[in-house]
C-alpha cells in the first residue's frame, strides 16, 4: 500500500499526517516524531522521512505527523506538553488502525527524540525506540528506561556534543536489565548532512535484528556500542518529501 495523507482529530484540532499501512498484519507498528517546530521542524525533515521509510521498508505500518501548529496541523507550539499529547493521540490512532499489531515502536529526531522517550514511559505497549540526535534536555524521567532502544548521533554535531549524548547512553546502559545500543556516525553534523544513507542503513539493521518481540524481551544486557572506521565516507542520496533541512 502506498503512503497516504491522513487527518487525525487531536487535542488542539486537526493533526496532519502521512501513513503507510503494511500488507502484513503480523508486523509491528511505528510512530515517527519530527524535530523542533519553532526551528523549522516538520514531518518532512530528511531524518524523520528516512526513519519513516526505513520502517515501511521493513514491513511496518508507520505514521509520521506534524505537531500542533506545523503545516496543516492546528494549534500552537506548547513547549513539549501539547506535543506529547499529540504523540499520544497519534499512537491511539495507530492502534485503532492496527488492532492486531503485536508491538509498537517509537522513533524521533532531536526534539522528536525527547517527545518519543517521554511517550514510551507512559505507554507500556511501546517495546522499542530509535532516536537520532537527542537534544541536551533533561532525561531524568528515564529511571529506569523500560524498553530496549537505539541512539544514533553524529560525531560532528554542532548543536549537541557527542560527549553529551554518549553520557546519556552510558547512564541508560548501566541500568538494571538495560539493552541500549549506541552508534556514532563519523563526520555527521546535527542534520546528518551527507550521511542520511548511513543513518538509514543503521536504522534498518537495528530494526531487522530486533523485530521479534521475543527477541526484544529476552535480550541480554551487554555493551551495545557499535563503532565504525573513522575514514568511512558515504554519499548522500537525498531524501525527504520537501528536501527540507529542519532541525
Amino acid at each position: 500500500m502506498k503512503t497516504k495523507d491522513v487527518i487525525i482529530n487531536g487535542p488542539a484540532g486537526r493533526i496532519e499526517g502521512r501513513y503507510h499501512k503494511s500488507e502484513d498484519f503480523s508486523h509491528p507498528v511505528a510512530l515517527v516524531l519530527h524535530p523542533h517546530p519553532q526551528q523549522g521542524g516538520t514531518m518532512n525533515n530528511k531524518v524523520a522521512y528516512s526513519m519513516f521509510h526505513s520502517f515501511a521498508k521493513k514491513g511496518f505500518s508507520v505514521l509520521r505527523f506534524n505537531f500542533r501548529g506545523v503545516g496543516r496541523s492546528e494549534g500552537e507550539f506548547d513547549n513539549g506538553v501539547g506535543e506529547l499529547l499529540d504523540a499520544a493521540i497519534a499512537l491511539d490512532w495507530l492502534q485503532s488502525q492496527n488492532p492486531g499489531a503485536p508491538a509498537y515502536w517509537v522513533a524521533g529526531f532531536s526534539f522528536g527524540a525527547w517527545i518519543a522517550l517521554q511517550l514510551l514511559m507512559r505507554r507500556p505497549e511501546i517495546v522499542a525506540f530509535i532516536v537520532a540526535s537527542p537534544p541536551d534536555y533533561d532525561f531524568s524521567f528515564l529511571t529506569p528506561c523500560p524498553t530496549p532502544g537505539f541512539i544514533i548521533h553524529g560525531t560532528d554535531d554542532e548543536v549537541v556534543s557527542e560527549a553529551t549524548v554518549f553520557s546519556l547512553y552510558e547512564r541508560l546502559s548501566k541500568q538494571k536489565n538495560s539493552s541500549i545500543e549506541y552508534f556514532p556516525i563519523y563526520g555527521a553534523n546535527h542534520l546528518f548532512k551527507g550521511k542520511i544513507p548511513e543513518l538509514s542503513n543503521e536504522v534498518e539493521r537495528y530494526i531487522s535484528e530486533n523485530m521479534s518481540l521475543r527477541t526484544l524481551q529476552g535480550v541480554l544486557k551487554k555493551d551495545r556500542r557499535r563503532r565504525q572506521p573513522s575514514h568511512q565516507v558515504t554519499e548522500d542520496s537525498g531524501g525527504g518529501d520537501d528536501g527540507g533541512d529542519d532541525v
